[in-house]
């Protein structure tokens, strides 16, 4: 074989490597980031990006399995596919609606109230497509094969820095301050007469109660008082 004829198979197998290549679609993965994406940080948006592999359906609904130290009443929505609604569960939540475009990725991002106190979390996400096939992102890279290397299925990783110095962790449920009465010139109606005789007591510091056992009282002192002057005007007689 003449040296022509070589370098021309050579190209010609090079060519048809890239196009095999080329022909190979990307490994499709949910991907989860964040700006200061910090252990205690808190009020830090979350965008997810799910990738489809499917070339005849659209993602319709994503499901994520929150990590430890995150609850699903810590999450709020912030944006997603047009159409799409938010819900929790027991371990996460679902946003889900109209399937997105055949071949079309489906972002979405939350805004979680406070991140644990961790290196790094992980979102286990099931996808699903209008046919109904689910893809399950749920592996831990660590652990699959025993080497750090996953089989394609791995869950979301976000990497968290250290915490800021001084941070503490917020209480699991935010504190609710009751809400104070509104007066009758802030509401502008008048209160009843019972309710106008109840400010009043409670004003000059004596209860209804106690008022009520002054009139009596007042009331049989001036019984008394009637009876000593009706009898001795009597007897003067």
């Amino acid at each position: 074989m003449s040296r022509t004829t070589r370098r021309l198979a050579v190209a010609t197998a090079a060519a048809a490597t890239a196009v095999l290549l080329s022909a190979v679609p990307a490994a499709a993965h949910v991907e989860v980031e964040a700006d200061g994406a910090q252990a205690l940080a808190q009020d830090v948006e979350l965008t997810f990006t799910a990738e489809s592999e499917s070339a005849t359906a659209g993602i319709t609904q994503l499901r994520v399995i929150l990590p430890k130290g995150i609850a699903p009443s810590d999450v709020t929505y912030e944006d997603g596919p047009e159409g799409w609604k938010f819900a929790t569960t027991d371990d996460g939540y679902t946003v889900k609606g109209p399937a997105v475009k055949v071949g079309g990725d489906a972002e979405h991002s939350v805004v979680v109230r406070q991140l644990p106190d961790a290196k790094e979390l992980v979102f286990k996400t099931l996808q699903t497509y209008s046919d109904g096939k689910v893809d399950r992102w749920i592996e831990l890279g660590e652990s699959d094969d025993g080497h750090g290397h996953g089989h394609g299925n791995e869950a979301p990783v976000l990497e968290l820095k250290a915490a800021a110095p001084g941070a503490t962790t917020v209480s699991p449920t935010p504190s609710t301050s009751p809400t104070p009465t509104p007066t009758a010139a802030e509401t502008g109606v008048s209160p009843t007469p019972q309710a106008a005789d109840t400010e009043q007591d409670e004003d000059s510091g004596l209860s209804t109660g106690a008022w009520i056992g002054i009139a009596a009282a007042a009331l049989l002192v001036a019984g008394a008082v009637f009876l000593v002057v009706r009898r001795r005007g009597g007897a003067q007689q």
